[in-house]
């Protein structure tokens, strides 16, 4: 077989997997509650507390959309290759004639396609529904950019999950090592740098370096700058960004950053697929 007819196989098979475990149910289920709580009920009480509707019910959607995308990315990847080399399935798929490069490039393309399937089609689909419900003016532009940093920041975190899952072959270690590059990209870089801002007097260069590491903190401030341009919330260091960065700089490392470093580590983890034994 040619290596596009092996990855067709074993995208059917990753496929069937993933449809009789029902994630992609599980994804869209978990899109809709968050959408239903930002959304619809943002966009019902906006009169009432009196910020505007459809724009800033978006922006706290795509905030928590930085904390859920993550961990789903690396749920859904984390013990994929580990998982099938223990129950035997990886080496009885490799005795047929299907390669190691067509089986991680198959199961990489269903598990991305699995998670940002259900993200692209939910945010358009609720955004549409609050608009003519609630009577909002969509910002389109905004939306698109949501969905073009959510889709970079799944596609790193599907990326590092396949690495973890490649690398460590105990199940119960990648587990925790999934949830540890999780709360250091949700929390732990962002506690680090405030330590690191009491404790020296770091410039805002300086500082805005170091969290530009973090991939959630880069999609973060691509989304904030679009609704707040001058990053005031961030005193120095916000000013900072917004002369020297700008807005359009922003959502560039946004979503360039997340994808050279989901790149870099499926390129390493493809690597040491091929190059492992078996069991």
């Amino acid at each position: 077989m040619t290596l596009r007819q092996q990855i067709a196989v074993v995208a059917r098979l990753d496929f069937a997997e993933v449809l009789r475990s029902r994630w992609l149910v599980f994804c869209l289920v978990v899109h809709t509650i968050l959408a239903a709580m930002f959304v619809l009920v943002g966009l019902r009480e906006s009169g009432v507390i009196g910020f505007t509707g459809m724009g800033r019910a978006l922006m706290s959607w795509s905030h928590a959309l930085l904390f859920v995308l993550p961990l789903l990315a690396l749920s859904a990847t984390g013990q994929v290759v580990n998982s099938a080399r223990d129950d035997g399935s990886l080496e009885l798929l490799l005795s047929n004639p299907v390669s190691r490069s067509g089986f991680f490039v198959g199961t990489s393309l269903v598990r991305v396609l699995a998670l940002v399937v259900p993200l692209l089609i939910a945010m358009p689909v609720m955004a549409l529904f609050g608009a003519f419900a609630f009577e909002q003016d969509l910002p389109w532009d905004f939306l698109l950019r949501c969905m073009a940093v959510s889709t970079a920041l799944l596609l790193c975190f599907v990326a590092l999950g396949l690495c973890v899952s490649t690398l460590v072959r105990n199940q119960a270690k990648a587990l925790m090592l999934t949830i540890l590059i999780w709360a250091a990209g949700v929390a732990f870089i962002d506690f680090g740098l405030v330590g690191l801002m009491l404790q020296w007097d770091l410039p805002p260069s300086a500082v805005f370096a170091l969290a530009m590491l973090n991939p959630v903190e880069c999609a973060r401030l691509a989304l904030l700058s679009a609704a707040q341009p001058e990053l005031s919330t961030f005193g120095p260091v916000g000013f900072f960004i917004a002369n020297k960065v700008g807005s359009t700089g922003l959502l560039l490392l946004g979503i360039l950053w997340p994808l050279l470093l989901g790149i870099t580590a499926w390129v390493w983890s493809l690597a040491a697929f091929r190059r492992r034994d078996l069991v």
